[in-house]
């Protein structure tokens, strides 16, 4: 018989994407490699999470299968999730994944399940406690720095400062941390419950959130996936560890 140490099994989001391998161009369910490298650098197995209408309605199935939920970066959120119209530089919006890791991040939190969203996820996380999004923060702010060059994190690195206390400042391991973002939309109206534990030092703009009363629920604006030093995802990694265990004795 082969022993072996069962590791936490965190769920990441995919988004629904055209690619192209070998001969064929299709639809297909991606997760960047980015994000699966760091859960596994944490000492997590990382499990592509597809979207799914069944799951939708019956997102325990899927919770059942995880120790921790990861909402990566990605698209645009269509704006009616949160009831308003679309701002013309809103693109590429996929309504069918807005819905799964809507449910998906409801159900998630409900059940005390772990859960970090990066970016897009942050955003994700807002939009399903009945937040609303900045659709195009120059509009807001007067600049675009907060995704300075397409496609790339170069020259992307800025301050955030973090709450003393917070989750977000624990699981930054400091108070202020030097991100890497790439985003054009942020958070507007706070969802139920959710406080702003981090604000970016180029504008004040909200760059972490969390809800208060829950194991771990955090949202980062910014993408610690492509830090190998940042301990955040390590972070999602420890709270699915202690929430299993907890669990494995209730």
């Amino acid at each position: 018989m082969v022993c072996y140490m069962k590791r936490p099994v965190i769920g990441i989001c995919a988004a629904l994407e055209r690619a192209r391998w070998g001969v064929w161009d299709q639809r297909a369910a991606l997760v960047p490699m980015g994000y699966i490298a760091a859960v596994q650098r944490a000492g997590a197995l990382a499990l592509a999470l597809a979207p799914d209408e069944q799951l939708v309605a019956e997102p325990a199935e899927a919770l059942a299968l995880i120790d921790g939920l990861m909402l990566a970066g990605g698209a645009d959120i269509d704006p009616a999730s949160y009831r308003a119209a679309a701002h013309p530089k809103t693109v590429d919006t996929v309504a069918e994944r807005d819905a799964f890791e809507i449910a998906l991040t409801r159900a998630a939190i409900e059940a005390d399940v772990p859960v970090l969203g990066i970016c897009r996820g942050m955003q994700l996380i807002n939009v399903a406690l009945g937040g609303t999004l900045v659709q195009h923060l120059p509009d807001l702010l007067g600049h675009g720095e907060h995704r300075r060059v397409l496609g790339s994190f170069e020259g992307a690195e800025h301050d955030v400062m973090l709450t003393e206390g917070s989750l977000a400042a624990s699981a930054a391991g400091e108070l202020a941390h030097v991100t890497k973002s790439h985003h054009h939309q942020g958070v507007e109206e706070l969802g139920k419950g959710l406080v702003i534990s981090g604000i970016s030092t180029l504008d004040e703009l909200p760059e972490a959130i969390e809800l208060p009363g829950k194991r771990f629920v955090l949202g980062v604006q910014w993408h610690p996936e492509a830090d190998p030093e940042s301990p955040v995802v390590g972070a999602l990694v420890q709270a699915a560890i202690a929430s299993s265990s907890t669990l494995a004795r209730e």
